[in-house]
């Protein structure tokens, strides 16, 4: 299987949204922007929720981006860049 680029921006509201509409195994670098007003939350299926505070990056290796959804202040952004490597 040929290995693809993943870019997103996920525009981020008050209601939960998955980081990928379908199911997209890979390994990205989840980035909260300095401009963000706010945290953005996560959260993987029902799980607790973690938050992200703006200018904060992690990686994230070999996850299904559609099992994590994001929750935050309307405005606000995530990043994701990777690949399915």
């Amino acid at each position: 299987m040929p290995n693809n680029l993943i870019l997103r921006r996920i525009d981020v509201t008050p209601e939960w949204k998955p980081l990928s509409p379908v199911s997209l195994v890979g390994t990205v670098d989840v980035s909260t922007p300095p401009s963000n007003s706010g945290p953005v939350f996560f959260r993987a299926g029902p799980g607790e929720e973690v938050f992200q505070i703006p200018g904060e990056a992690h990686s994230l290796v070999r996850v299904d981006l559609a099992d994590i959804s994001v929750s935050g202040q309307s405005g606000d952004i995530v990043t994701l860049i990777g690949g399915t490597w």
